[in-house]
């Protein structure tokens, strides 16, 4: 039988796509350990900006690789120039010609030139082509939260999700809640919109050990107990909230407590984030370490005392399951996907109430007993997810979407409740 190809869009640069970067580890990590079918993986991946994913590439994955791919600058130039006639388009269901779409967001035929059977768009910015695709919107946020968003982007937004949802023959999402709201919001058919779980990305890591856990810790001077938030500073992760909470601990509970923050800067809201520590005189208490590596993630969440995780938005949580699989006690959001994924295993507060996060804090600082709890809670949660299952999943809808016949587990998977 003539082999599958796939291409899995990699164009990312490290640092930047936040829990999208983690999504297309964790899943080169999976298809890497499939070594009973007749496929192969193709990582399309910018040149000279492919080191953050090579080391997850083994057996039948492999570099695709493309010099400029189609972005969305072209588009954004013209949402300056027809704004209105566009926003008007998006209101009656984006009625749009295939030939009035952008030029500049076709395949540059890299993928054409090698075959490509399915093309696998893992993040919201795809390209047209004529190959049979899935698409991940990955989630709704600008429908939910659109005073996040300038006008041109939410129009953006809503050309590229409505466009590549339309023109994919499977749109992937990672859990019954977005599910149900893009059916909603885009009218997408049932059948067309599949929940494939995703896994913890630390788990596709290599372990540290008692040594590396001690060299971060002197590294990073974490000589007292503190909670973590692994997060980029966008506005929606909520930083501002659990910065109040540390505020209404130290002056209500006289609790001096300590935050680790770590994940990739936002020039435009990380100042005001900087602003509100000075006000609230946390500059002692708050740590913003940038982006780090996946040892020092690892370390940083086997050192906390606990993660606290404010976001007022998730298509689900990475942070939530690598705090479960790190053995660290959670206390989270109660919106979107997050009761469903945390399940009995975390604490839930309301992100828009310092108050109720504060409390949270306290509970997981002082109760021993509760903390272990939800350790063990946590633990049994997670063990139902791999990248190893998460990839069997995909190759199954590969298979299908290009017609090649279906195995007992191929049939078996794809008919399977989601788990989230």
């Amino acid at each position: 039988m003539k082999t599958l190809r796939v291409c899995v869009d990699a164009r990312i640069l490290s640092g930047t796509a936040g829990g999208v970067e983690q999504f297309v580890l964790g899943l080169a990590y999976g298809l890497s350990q499939l070594r009973d079918g007749q496929e192969e993986y193709h990582f399309l991946a910018y040149t000279n900006a492919d080191a953050w994913i090579r080391p997850y590439l083994r057996g039948p994955c492999r570099i695709l690789h493309c010099s400029k791919a189609p972005r969305s600058s072209k588009l954004r130039s013209l949402l300056k120039t027809s704004a209105p006639r566009i926003h008007n388009l998006v209101q009656r269901g984006f009625p749009v010609s295939e030939r009035w779409t952008i030029r500049g967001l076709w395949s540059d035929g890299t993928i054409e030139m090698a075959n490509i059977d399915v093309m696998h768009f893992t993040h919201q910015v795809a390209f047209l082509t004529k190959i049979l695709s899935i698409y991940h919107p990955h989630d709704l946020q600008h429908k939910h939260l659109p005073h996040y968003f300038s006008v041109s982007k939410r129009l953006m937004r809503e050309v590229l999700y409505r466009l590549f949802c339309r023109r994919a023959q499977l749109v992937a999402v990672s859990s019954s809640w977005i599910k149900a709201n893009l059916k909603e919001m885009y009218r997408l058919a049932n059948d067309k919109v599949e929940v494939v779980p995703l896994a913890p990305p630390i788990s596709a890591y290599q372990k540290p050990t008692l040594d590396d856990l001690y060299d971060v810790q002197q590294k990073l001077a974490l000589q007292e107990p503190f909670i973590f938030y692994p997060a980029q500073t966008w506005p929606h992760k909520n930083h501002l909230a659990l910065l109040d909470a540390l505020a209404i601990l130290r002056d209500r509970y006289r609790m001096i407590v300590s935050a680790v923050f770590a994940g990739s800067i936002s020039e435009s809201f990380f100042p005001k984030i900087l602003r509100h520590i000075q006000k609230l005189g946390l500059s002692a208490q708050a740590r913003f370490l940038g982006f780090v590596g996946p040892l020092e993630l690892q370390a940083l969440y086997r050192l906390a005392k606990c993660v606290v995780i404010p976001t007022k938005y998730e298509a689900g949580s990475f942070p939530l399951w690598e705090a479960f699989v790190s053995g660290v006690p959670v206390a989270c959001s109660n919106v979107t996907s997050l009761p469903a994924q945390a399940g009995d295993a975390a604490l839930f507060f309301s992100p828009d109430q310092p108050e109720q996060i504060a409390d949270a804090i306290i509970q997981l600082w002082e109760d021993e007993h509760l903390r272990g709890k939800l350790i063990e809670r946590g633990y049994q949660n997670v063990a139902r997810y791999s990248w190893e299952r998460t990839a069997r999943i995909f190759r199954a809808h590969y298979r299908r979407i290009a017609k090649r016949s279906l195995g007992e587990e191929d049939r078996a998977l794809l008919t399977a409740l989601p788990l989230m």
